[in-house]
């Protein structure tokens, strides 16, 4: 049976998590001042990527809800005990200058809006509801998804096949009938095909490898890939 419906990783697929949050912190640190122990802004730049990395798995794992996380990076990053409120504020200084430089990937626009003719759209991401939402309303693609389902909310995250589950559910579509993209190729791509959906990895990074993977490079390889297969056949046949 033929893909009818398209659903969607966000961060670092749709939209520039990691540019932003990149550049967000540049300029938090430029008013606060690098913290002691770090002998540049890149090296600080590069431990607060890991510390995002490692507090958002303890995340995906339930071993810390969305705030905490948050809270954890701040003390991880700064290398000393702060309060919840102290590691709150700190924080939200750092948000402010992060969500001034929110921007899609420039192929993302273009692509939901041709794919919006042929396929449904919707949304599954590993964050929460209020987080994601507010983001694709700033943005300006909300519309385009007929639903956003997040793992705060339904109680389970990627890669178990019950968060692609739900989120086929939201939808009323079987997984086989469903296509989808992301960017982490375990727990997207990989997640995605053990759950019976056709899992795509945008591998924007030309990480490559992984040739039991079905990879584009770019948002703009993907409907041709939809229209030439819709089950895409051999995944070795595209990169």
């Amino acid at each position: 049976m033929p893909i009818r419906a398209v659903l969607w990783d966000i961060d670092d697929t749709l939209f520039d998590y990691s540019g932003a949050d990149r550049v967000g912190m540049h300029r938090h640190l430029a008013g606060e001042g690098l913290p002691e122990g770090y002998d540049s802004v890149t090296h600080a730049l590069d431990v607060w990527k890991a510390v995002t990395d490692a507090q958002w798995a303890r995340f995906a794992a339930g071993e810390l809800d969305f705030q905490g996380q948050r809270r954890e990076r701040v003390r991880a990053f700064l290398g000393r005990r702060l309060s919840d409120a102290e590691a709150d504020e700190w924080f939200g200084r750092h948000v402010a200058h992060y969500e001034a430089a929110w921007a899609l990937f420039p192929d993302a626009a273009p692509v939901l809006d041709l794919l919006a003719g042929s396929f449904r759209q919707a949304v599954l991401s590993n964050s929460t509801i209020h987080n994601q939402d507010r983001k694709l309303r700033t943005l300006g693609v909300r519309d385009h998804f007929e639903a956003v389902v997040c793992a705060v909310e339904i109680g389970v995250a990627k890669p178990a096949a019950a968060a692609f589950h739900a989120a086929c559910e939201a939808l009323a579509i079987a997984p086989h009938e469903v296509a989808y993209v992301g960017n982490e190729p375990d727990i997207d791509a990989a997640g995605a095909v053990a759950a019976g959906l056709t899992g795509i990895w945008l591998d924007r990074t030309g990480q490559g490898g992984r040739p039991e993977l079905v990879r584009i490079m770019g948002l703009d390889e993907l409907p041709g890939l939809l229209a030439g297969d819709t089950r895409f056949g051999a995944p070795d046949t595209f990169r």
